[in-house]
């Protein structure tokens, strides 16, 4: 089966982001500086600030519960299924609804594999209705 010239050319920005990659990791705020939220599509924002490399920081900012939200998490789901399901049966709690606030809660992309992400309240309906997931595989830094 051949890929499709879009799926090479994708192939082939990420080989040569690979290779242009700067040594130092980045800290990226996840929302910007909106944060962790309901309704924002956050497949999106991760294509945008895309490519990420290894040892990269994500942090999660967000408010704890209150009459505006019914609070966030951030879950690491274990693969691809559960992340197109929000099915959290065998998720890993990484930030609880208060763990958010102030400076906020990191994860390190610590290894090159698929990171996937997001908001387990209320039932799923965060990551399903909320579109609070995404995904991220980040790259190897290459050092000159």
């Amino acid at each position: 089966m051949a890929l499709s010239s879009n799926a090479q050319g994708f192939i082939l920005l990420l080989a040569a982001a690979s290779l242009l990659a700067v040594t130092e990791a980045r800290t990226v705020v996840v929302g910007g500086s909106e944060g962790w939220r309901f309704g924002y599509n956050y497949t999106d924002w991760a294509l945008q600030n895309s490519p990420f490399y290894i040892n990269d920081q994500l942090v999660f900012k967000y408010d704890p519960p209150s009459d505006a939200n019914s609070g966030y998490s951030v879950y690491q789901l274990p693969n691809l299924w559960s992340y197109i399901n929000c099915d959290f049966s065998e998720a890993k709690l990484l930030a609880n609804q208060m763990q958010g606030g102030g400076d906020g809660f990191k994860v390190e992309l610590t290894q090159w594999r698929p990171y996937y992400f997001a908001s387990g309240e209320k039932d799923g309906k965060n990551c399903k209705d909320g579109l609070m997931k995404f995904f991220a595989v980040p790259l190897p830094r290459w050092n000159n």
